[in-house]
């Protein structure tokens, strides 16, 4: 091989090797660019139409939320299915609850692994093949109004996006629950343990979490209603989801009936829904 190839090789490594190093830097400073731009009036208002619990959160929050919601769109695509149109309504008001998960964090991460957003015009059908031993397979059927993917994908019906939005009391968010698995797959796999920052924290946040868990399950096999929705009992990723849904829709009823449970998911969420 001539010189020159190897020259032109050497040099689209290193250019590939310094754009990867210096993403996070490239991804502070376009962050900081949109910091500086003003909130557009319009989004504003989608929030204060779409979203009622923003009007609930303290002025500086406010803040977070709307630099969030900036970076978020800048930086996730949304995708139409079905028909379904995407304009400032729909990014907005997504993006809105999605971001309520990463408050108060130095450096907001904003889902890394998510880089699309599939929305459709209502509840969306998935096929899957389940199999059943000995060689046989099931062909299942799903109507889902919402689903996480960890190749990068969220899938959303907007009608339940914006009804989850409507009611910031009855402990129901698509969103807030979807993106929630996307915080647990960050460690690779859905499991209900999210990235934690020591041993410690992992240690007391299983102790927590599977007590409340098994707890959930006896109540379920017992027909016993819960604060939690049953489908929180089929297992821990989605355990992990519905209390995320239930923290910060309905934080009174949570932190009186489960106060363990609450304070594991105020430490890792950053904040306390109890004072807004």
């Amino acid at each position: 091989m001539s010189p020159l190839p190897i020259v032109l090789i050497c040099a689209a490594a290193l250019a590939l090797a310094w754009w990867i190093w210096s993403q996070p830097w490239r991804q502070r400073r376009r962050r900081a660019r949109l910091a500086g731009q003003p909130f557009p009036a319009a989004w504003r208002a989608i929030l204060r139409r779409r979203v009622p619990l923003y009007r609930r959160l303290p002025a500086d929050l406010q803040r977070q939320l709307r630099a969030l919601i900036q970076a978020f769109i800048a930086e996730k695509a949304f995708i139409g299915c079905a028909g379904q149109a995407i304009d400032d309504e729909v990014r907005v008001t997504i993006a809105a609850q999605a971001c309520l998960l990463q408050l108060n964090r130095r450096s907001a991460d904003l889902f890394a692994n998510c880089r699309q957003v599939l929305v459709y015009p209502a509840a969306f059908i998935v096929e899957r093949a389940e199999g059943l031993g000995a060689g046989l397979v099931s062909e299942q059927r799903r109507v889902l109004l919402g689903e996480s993917w960890s190749r990068g994908q969220i899938i959303l019906s907007w009608p339940d996006c914006l009804a989850g939005a409507a009611d910031p009391d009855d402990g129901h968010n698509v969103v807030i629950h979807e993106f929630a698995h996307q915080l647990d797959q960050l460690t690779g796999s859905a499991n209900g343990a999210p990235p934690l920052p020591s041993r410690a924290r992992h240690a007391r946040w299983s102790a927590v979490m599977n007590r409340e868990f098994a707890e959930l399950r006896k109540r379920a096999a017992l027909g016993q209603p819960a604060l939690l929705d049953a489908y929180a009992a089929t297992e821990p990723a989605e355990f992990f989801a519905v209390a995320s849904e239930v923290f910060f829709e309905r934080p009174g009823p949570l932190a009186a009936e489960h106060p363990m449970l609450y304070d594991e998911l105020a430490a890792y969420f950053r904040v306390d829904p109890l004072n807004w």
